[in-house]
């Protein structure tokens, strides 16, 4: 195993996730699509498949595919990430920037897909809600307070299920644990979803919000800078909390 191999992994794993994520939420919120109004539900469970099947198109790397998990397994206290790859400063990033280069592909696979719709009108936000995460009541401390629950109970789970399915090393959930995660994700977006739209992966509102930034959507709006920092903030420090006690609760791994 190579660095370079975890960083493809992540990027393909990554841009699986953000296409079809993002894609259930075009498919919702943009007008003349087959999915137009379907409702939220239709979008956690979305969500929830395009985490299974970026899950498993990158468990070479153990799949994390957000940054989140990442620093979970870091603070954890693991040794390797996955074996032969070492919990290091240069491992920590190469997983990040296969994570940030995969969220932006993801974000820009889902415009090209939706590109005549994006083209259409749209209300004010829709667009940059297809890419990016917002509140419904804007109180950035709470907002905050929402992210960092929503990603503590995902990370926490995650590294639970990678030791259930004998991974070798924190956060490596491996084929039989993507479902469960998958399952996971609809259930957070059904209960904790509704103040933030739970981003609970700083990759996965960074990267498409940075897309929404740079294509050329017409009247596509702000990309409402002033909030991005909440759903970047809020699931690191959640991932880094459910690492802390997940060292405590669950076996030394790596």
């Amino acid at each position: 195993m190579t660095l370079g191999t975890i960083f493809l992994s992540e990027t393909v794993g990554t841009a699986f996730l953000i296409l079809l994520g993002c894609g259930v939420v075009a498919n919702n919120l943009l007008a003349k699509t087959k999915g137009h109004g379907t409702g939220a539900l239709h979008i956690n469970w979305g969500w929830g498949l395009a985490v299974f099947a970026g899950v498993m198109v990158s468990y070479a790397s153990g799949a994390h595919l957000n940054f989140a998990v990442t620093m979970g397994v870091v603070a954890s206290g693991a040794k390797e990430f996955v074996p032969g790859i070492p919990v290091d400063a240069a491992s920590i990033f190469t997983y990040l920037a296969g994570q940030m280069v995969g969220a932006i592909i993801g974000a820009v696979l889902c415009w090209l897909a939706y590109k005549k719709h994006f083209d259409e009108d749209a209300p004010d936000g829709y667009k940059l809600g297809v890419f990016s995460t917002g509140p419904e009541i804007r109180n950035y401390a709470w907002n905050l307070v929402t992210e960092i629950i929503g990603t503590f109970v995902l990370v926490l789970f995650i590294l639970a299920i990678g030791h259930w399915n004998g991974a070798q090393t924190a956060g490596s959930i491996g084929w039989l644990g993507a479902l469960p995660v998958g399952l996971l994700v609809v259930g957070i977006g059904a209960s904790l979803g509704g103040p933030t739209g739970y981003a609970i992966n700083p990759n996965r509102d960074l990267g498409p919000r940075i897309a929404h930034a740079f294509l050329p959507i017409p009247n596509k709006g702000g990309s409402d800078w002033a909030y991005s920092w909440v759903p970047v903030v809020g699931p690191i420090v959640g991932g880094v909390l459910a690492g802390l006690l997940g060292a405590v609760l669950l076996p030394t791994v790596g």
